[in-house]
């Protein structure tokens, strides 16, 4: 279950720095001084386990929250702002000739080549943790509810609400490991390595895509006819990679299957 959490507080975003002093506040020095005045307790040690995780659950939280937060404000500015004018070209504007050799397209890396593979995998974990988040949210409504149900006359509506719970737990608890098990699935030991490798892909793939439009700009109108087959050509080789990578996939989910 603390494997579970942190895999969650990792893709919604919490700094890893956190998630260690969590580890290290809640169960190391905690278990630590427990250990030292009254030995081993398994089940003491169960329940630091559960007070860390909960801490780690509320840092999740509020970087979810924080999140919702920045995107409403970044919805809102563009809805206020006002529409930038477009420049237009005069048509009578002198338009230099252009007689530079037209500099070599940039290459793309394994690592550029990766990227689209790499983020569909991240969209569906973000996908998954969002419903988790939904569901803690609904979890923590009904449980309050419970808080104040009381009284013999609404013990049904309280049993009610306790089967709900339970189940939303459960579905919480399936939840979470599926998220842990969609990295494993194509071949990655733990979310943490599998973003290490996305994080690197994406940097990477930042700077190809920017690379790639200063090359067009320099090249002009004189590189345009080449500059489009050249953008034909890499199209297909991007369908070209995509099938790879999903044979590859498959290949890989045969051999699992067996």
């Amino acid at each position: 279950m603390w494997n579970q959490t942190v895999d969650r507080a990792l893709v919604s975003g919490v700094p890893e720095k956190q998630i260690l002093e969590v580890k290290q506040n809640e169960i190391g020095q905690k278990a630590k001084a427990s250990i030292q005045k009254s030995g081993r307790n398994p089940a003491l040690f169960k329940s630091l386990i559960m007070t860390a995780i909960y801490a780690l659950e509320l840092l999740i939280s509020k970087v979810f929250r924080m999140a919702l937060e920045k995107a409403d404000n970044v919805t809102e500015a563009f809805v206020k702002s006002e529409p930038e004018q477009t420049k237009v070209r005069v048509v009578n504007e002198p338009v230099m000739a252009k007689t530079e050799l037209i500099p070599e397209m940039p290459k793309k890396t394994e690592l550029v080549s990766k990227y689209p593979r790499l983020a569909d995998i991240y969209n569906k974990m973000e996908k998954q943790n969002k419903v988790i988040c939904q569901r803690d949210q609904q979890l923590a409504s009904v449980e309050k509810e419970i808080a104040v149900t009381k009284g013999i006359f609404k013990g049904k509506q309280r049993k009610e609400l306790q089967e709900q719970a339970e189940q939303l737990m459960i579905q919480i608890a399936n939840m979470k490991q599926y998220l842990s098990s969609i990295v494993q699935s194509y071949g990655y030991k733990n979310v943490k390595e599998f973003l290490v490798k996305f994080k690197a892909s994406k940097a990477e793939y930042t700077y190809y895509q920017s690379a790639i439009a200063k090359w067009e700009q320099q090249a002009g109108n004189k590189a345009e006819p080449d500059s489009l087959k050249a953008r034909i050509q890499r199209k297909a080789q991007e369908v070209k990679e995509r099938e790879n990578n999903r044979q590859s996939h498959h290949y890989r989910s045969d051999r699992g299957g067996r």
